[in-house]
């Protein structure tokens, strides 16, 4: 290898001597340059070095050649291959070769004794060698040393032998000679040449004349690498005590082992073990499943207890254990208590409560009987969860709750295999084990926003859970045995019975929650939402007092929905507010009142299902069902002159676009009987409008109101503004069943419409819809699209009497 470098430590001499030479030798004023790589050589310093170098061997010969001392120069780019007297730092070191061999490599190897250090004034390079004219540097020491200068060289001998008490390897001669030296540059030489200094900062020590400023730059350096071996030995003694620790709990571990075996008992975990035996004698549970915990428990026997497998093992132990295989709550079955709760939580919903009192009536007489599978159906805000929770307190189970929107992963119903890291039970058990009981109320909201993807189809992992000849057997993957959901009774919700799975919904019994009348909303609030945000705001009613005339303005004018939550929400506004006075001072009785009630929510807001100011041409008024309950929707139609063409705007899907190309057929049809001339057809473009654009529509209930808007168009007859109306058509002009009736009666009743067009054979439908809806409103039942336009139209066009007849009851009003 072509360069110069120091030899290994161990190879490096720690022969310090007296420069014999001082005054027998004279220093030439010019000397042969070795050129080192990584080393700065100080005086007093007796190093091994290699010359690989062509002007550096070369230089080595001259030495020898002559009084045999050389100058020792450090480069200061380790990289550079040939340097010149640049590349080289100024200051260096003459010293004395004391022996030389050559290598079978073609190095050389010599051994050098540092003298003096030495400035380089200038270099002269021929080509062949390199060689420097330099000035001796005397060190220049203070005659009198002060007690500071004594001080630091005493500190800076400590400090020397404190780094081989902490473990550098330094001779021990060293420190007799660093005691009897008193010369501080001559110490601070010594001590430097035992320091893992970098090459700049040795450089540094070298290059400094004044022999205190010298030593006090060692000293700074001392402190750095005694503070390094400080943290490394800190280092050395926390791993050290680590494994001490570790050979230590093994070998207890090994003593305690044999003193079990000696004793007879189980091993290391043997209390581990003896807690899970007891508890599985306490534990009444399947023979399956107690088989299971006993391999699980013999298993854990033969495993290290800090083994990943034994982790496993316990967690699979522990879930298995924590189950209430046999625990159950014993059944409210007074029937009379069970109606007062439900009563006392719930205003209306008369079906529902009847189903759960029939399922105790049952439980009363057969006590085996499997629990229904309940499927809550019905817009937001009409209490289905809450329903939920009242049931269960009725019955005195326990609730608990899951919600499924959004699930896409069969494993968060049947749970994770035990191979994977961190698997649990799916949501079934893991709430299962919560509840505490076999038998609790369980819901599942949200059915309907169930998702798929490739892992799988949680909607089929629920076929099990739902089937009451199936869920006895219930099997979650990460148990691996089965767990008995019968006794459970399940409860879901959903705001549409589409999206379900066929299979799915086939499991449930489906009760449909409709909205909830301005009369049923104002009782809700006096019952159960005004206490209610009384109480989360820090009110009573000696502070806060709402009149029945303000409770139904804040229904009909600011909070239309199916449900009751924004009801509750506008409430909650006025409370706050009142809250506010109430904290400034002011206790006295706030009466909310139709006068005030705007300076609490501000103006009445505007819903899209108010009434027209007065009748149009061309302008029906159809019923909607949608996911938030029923709503009434206008259909507008406009004749302009072109060739024919039909126009749908307003987000129409393609059932409703198909409906309006069958009502625009049907009309055709019948245009010699109206007295429409066929031209009038082809010359004019109708364009049907339905407002509210941004929000998509859909569906074939609008077929009547589409027919009726057509013909008063074509008719130039003005629609009565009061009547609403639903059902399908076909192109024969037979108007059949549709659904969401109840929905769509209450949207027509919140919006004040007094005559109601409803498909005869939706006449059943009325039998489900109490008395008190209905109040008010005219109802017409028809099988023809002629008595829809002949009722809707200000005056009849077709003349046509009704198919069956009024006499027949398709007229009913109720007063």
């Amino acid at each position: 290898m072509n360069e110069e470098k120091k030899t290994n430590n161990k190879e490096q001499s720690s022969e310090i001597v007296k420069k014999p030479y001082e005054d027998s030798l004279n220093i030439p004023e010019t000397l042969p340059i070795l050129v080192l790589r990584d080393i700065v050589v100080f005086p007093y310093m007796i190093v091994p070095l290699y010359a690989g170098r062509v002007k550096s061997k070369r230089g080595v010969d001259k030495a020898l050649n002559s009084d045999r001392l050389i100058l020792l120069l450090t480069q200061k780019d380790t990289n550079v291959e040939d340097p010149s007297g640049d590349d080289l730092y100024a200051f260096g070191t003459v010293a004395l070769i004391i022996r030389m061999l050559k290598l079978p490599d073609g190095r050389m190897r010599v051994l050098v004794q540092g003298i003096s250090r030495v400035k380089v004034t200038s270099f002269k390079d021929d080509g062949r060698i390199i060689e420097g004219k330099i000035k001796v540097i005397e060190d220049k020491t203070p005659a009198h040393l002060s007690m500071k200068d004594k001080a630091l060289i005493k500190n800076v001998r400590e400090k020397f032998e404190q780094t081989a008490k902490l473990g550098k390897q330094i001779p021990s001669e060293i420190f007799v000679i660093t005691e009897n030296i008193e010369e501080p540059g001559k110490l601070a030489d010594i001590i430097a040449s035992h320091l893992d200094l970098k090459i700049a900062d040795s450089w540094k020590i070298l290059a400094e004349e004044k022999s205190m400023k010298r030593l006090a730059k060692v000293y700074e350096f001392l402190n750095y690498e005694l503070e390094l071996l400080n943290i490394q030995n800190q280092i050395n003694i926390k791993a050290q005590g680590e494994m001490d620790k570790n050979q230590r709990e093994y070998f207890l571990r090994q003593q305690l082992k044999a003193i079990h075996k000696e004793l007879g008992e189980e091993g290391e975990n043997g209390e581990e073990l003896n807690t899970y035996q007891k508890k599985l004698k306490e534990i009444k549970m399947p023979d399956e499943t107690r088989k299971e915990v006993e391999r699980n428990i013999d298993r854990l026997k033969k495993m290290h207890p800090e083994s990943a497998e034994s982790t496993v093992v316990r967690n699979h132990l522990e879930w298995l254990l924590e189950l209430p295989w046999s625990v159950s709550t014993r059944d409210n079955l007074n029937l009379k208590r069970a109606r007062s709760v439900l009563n006392q939580d719930h205003f209306g919903l008369e079906k529902i409560k009847e189903r759960i009192l029939e399922y105790l009536s049952v439980r009363k007489l057969t006590p085996k009987a499997h629990g229904p599978i309940l499927c809550f159906v019905g817009p937001p805000g009409v209490g289905k969860t809450s329903l939920g929770k009242s049931i269960a307190r009725a019955l005195n189970k326990k609730f608990v709750r899951i919600s499924l929107g959004g699930v896409r992963d069969e494993a968060e119903i049947r749970g994770h295999r035990r191979t994977y890291v961190g698997a649990l039970p799916g949501k079934i058990i893991q709430e299962i084990k919560k509840a505490g009981s076999n038998n609790p109320v369980f819901m599942m909201d949200e059915v309907d926003k169930i998702g798929t993807d490739f892992r799988g189809d949680p909607s089929s992992a629920l076929l099990e859970v739902l089937d009451p000849e199936q869920n006895n057997t219930f099997q979650d993957h990460y148990l691996g045995v089965s767990f008995d959901l019968s006794k459970v009774l399940f409860i879901t919700t959903a705001n549409l019975l589409e999206p379900i799975q066929p299979a799915f919904r086939d499991r449930m019994e489906v009760l449909n929650l409709h909205g909830y009348t301005e009369e049923e909303k104002i009782e809700i609030s006096r019952r159960h939402l005004i206490p209610r945000q009384l109480e989360a705001n820090g009110l009573n009613k000696k502070l806060v007092d709402f009149t029945p005339g303000a409770i139904r303005n804040l229904i009909a004018l600011n909070t239309r929905e199916a449900g009751v939550r924004n009801l509750e929400r506008e409430i909650g506004s006025i409370c706050r507010k009142i809250a506010h006075k109430v904290a400034l001072g002011e206790k006295k009785l706030h009466k909310i009142t139709i006068r005030n009630l705007e300076k609490y929510i501000g103006p009445p807001k505007l819903f899209r299902d108010q009434l027209l100011e007065e009748n149009h041409v061309g302008v029906a008024t159809g019923m909607a069902w949608t996911p938030y309950g029923g709503d009434i929707l206008f259909i507008e139609v406009k004749l302009m002159p072109g060739k024919g063409k039909l126009i749908t705007t307003g987000s129409l899907g393609d059932v409703m676009k198909e409906s309006a190309t069958a009502a625009l057929t049907f009309l055709k049809s019948k245009s010699e009987e109206l007295g429409i001339k066929y031209q009038r057809f082809e010359k004019s473009d109708i364009h049907i409008h339905i407002p509210e654009g941004g929000i998509p529509k859909d569906g074939p209930s609008a077929g009547v109101s589409l027919t009726t808007a057509l013909c008063s168009a074509f008719m130039d007859v003005p629609v009565n503004r009061q009547i609403a109306m639903t059902g399908e058509i076909t192109l024969r002009g037979k108007v059949l069943p549709v659904g969401g009736i109840k929905e769509k009666i209450l949207a027509a009743k919140r919006a004040g419409i007094t005559k109601i067009i409803l498909p005869l054979r939706n006449k059943k439908d009325m039998a489900d819809i109490k008395e008190n809806y209905l109040e008010g409103i005219e109802f017409v039942f028809v099988k023809n699209i002629t008595e829809v336009v002949d009722t809707a139209l200000t005056r009849k066009v077709f003349n046509t009497p009704p198919s069956n007849g009024a006499n027949n009851g398709n007229h009913t009003s109720h007063g």
